[in-house]
């Protein structure tokens, strides 16, 4: 301890206490100040900005994806979190994936050759009329040939329940209308594709019982609001040098294995509304075959279709008899595959919807056909015509007109 008044020298002095100490000027103090100010001011905006903010991603990072509405002007941007996991297509249930779109009446395509490097998610717009899910459990019947269609416990049936409802009303009573059944689906894949696209979903579609993967491509197309029909090979006059293909039913000695024929034609798919004949006009034109197939049909709750292509066919009078809900076609639009023939029969068409209210006609998917019908049917609107479902034709023929509707 220093006395007193000792005076301090190198070994007494303090450490560091020799040291000038300096004074900032009052600016550079003020400045000091006003940059701590700042920064903080920053950090509160920042907060501020955080808190008020409405960002339903947190900040994640996004992706956008394409949707597009049918009929839709123009399309819709939707943000997709990046870090939302995605499940590898082939580890979800196949089945649960297929319904959950096609009862949502949402279409997904993935990345791949249809929409490389993006996703494609299109959706209908509101109000669009959807079909019920098919299998109906009520509705089918196990076997070997697969699953068929009968009637349910509480009476329902596929042509009922199946069947593309009508939606809304139209505002002003229509001109005509117009059902058009469009077949030979199912078999070329990019064929069938393009018709599904491209034809307005009140476009009934007849798929044949011989493509591969014909249950996906057949509720695709009920995703896109078709009702579908099975097209059900009958024997031709010229038969076998004109065959329809595997299975097709018969008459003469061979009619009695037409039963077995029959569950293996019903049993490629599910989700129709009924059959209509692939050719038949020998088998069509004799009653004795015809009436235990058309039993068995009328068992299973489906509807029957003569497609009009033979003057001597019995199949819709007889299946009135059988008490089957029943149409017969009254123009096949592309007998000849012109795009000049194929206009006259459409105009013959709606001629005949305005004399009888209502008309039914019938085209193969062929490129020149799908062709002319989606040009045609972008102008009914304008004439008043009203396109409907095959199944609802039934209920709007004119009472005061005969004809080949029942």
């Amino acid at each position: 301890m220093l006395l007193a008044g000792t005076p301090l020298t190198e070994l007494n002095r303090p450490l560091g206490q020799d040291r000038p100490v300096r004074h900032g000027t009052a600016w550079s103090q003020r400045l000091g100040l006003a940059g701590a100010g700042m920064v903080g001011l920053a950090f509160l905006a920042l907060i501020l900005v955080l808190a008020l903010r409405h960002d339903p991603d947190g900040g994640e990072p996004v992706a956008t994806a394409l949707i597009s509405k049918l009929v839709a002007a123009k399309p819709e941007i939707a943000q997709v979190p990046l870090a939302t996991p995605v499940v590898p297509e082939t580890a979800r249930p196949q089945a649960t994936a297929r319904q959950l779109e096609a009862e949502s009446g949402v279409t997904v395509v993935r990345p791949g050759a249809e929409a490389p490097g993006s996703i494609i998610i299109t959706i209908p717009e509101s109000g669009e009329v959807k079909l019920a899910s098919a299998p109906d459990g009520r509705l089918i019947e196990r076997s070997r040939f697969g699953l068929l269609p009968k009637v349910g416990p509480d009476g329902a049936t596929p042509a009922q329940i199946y069947a593309r409802p009508l939606g809304p009303a139209p505002e002003t009573k229509p001109a005509g209308r117009i059902a058009l059944l469009v077949g030979g689906l199912g078999i070329s894949q990019n064929g069938t594709a393009e018709a599904i696209a491209k034809l307005p979903g009140t476009v009934s579609l007849g798929f044949a019982p011989y493509g591969t993967e014909l249950e996906r491509i057949v509720q695709r197309a009920r995703g896109d609001g078709h009702e579908v029909f099975l097209q059900v090979p009958m024997e031709p006059f010229d038969y076998p040098d004109n065959d329809p293909g595997p299975q097709t039913l018969l008459s003469g000695p061979k009619a009695a294995e037409n039963i077995d024929r029959l569950h293996w034609l019903l049993g490629r798919f599910t989700g129709y509304v009924g059959i209509v004949n692939f050719l038949g006009g020998r088998l069509t034109a004799d009653e004795a075959a015809l009436s235990p197939i058309l039993r068995e049909i009328a068992g299973r709750g489906l509807m029957v279709i003569d497609d009009g292509s033979s003057a001597r066919s019995l199949l819709a009078p007889s299946a009135i008899k059988a008490q089957i809900p029943t149409l017969k076609v009254d123009r096949v639009v592309d007998s000849v595959t012109r795009a000049d023939a194929i206009d006259g029969e459409l105009q013959k068409l709606e001629a005949l919807a305005r004399d009888r209210g209502v008309a039914v006609g019938s085209a193969s998917a062929l490129p020149v056909s799908i062709e002319r019908i989606v040009r045609w049917a972008a102008t009914l609107e304008g004439k008043g015509i009203v396109l409907v479902p095959v199944s609802a034709a039934r209920g709007f023929r004119n009472p005061s007109t005969t004809g080949s509707l029942r």
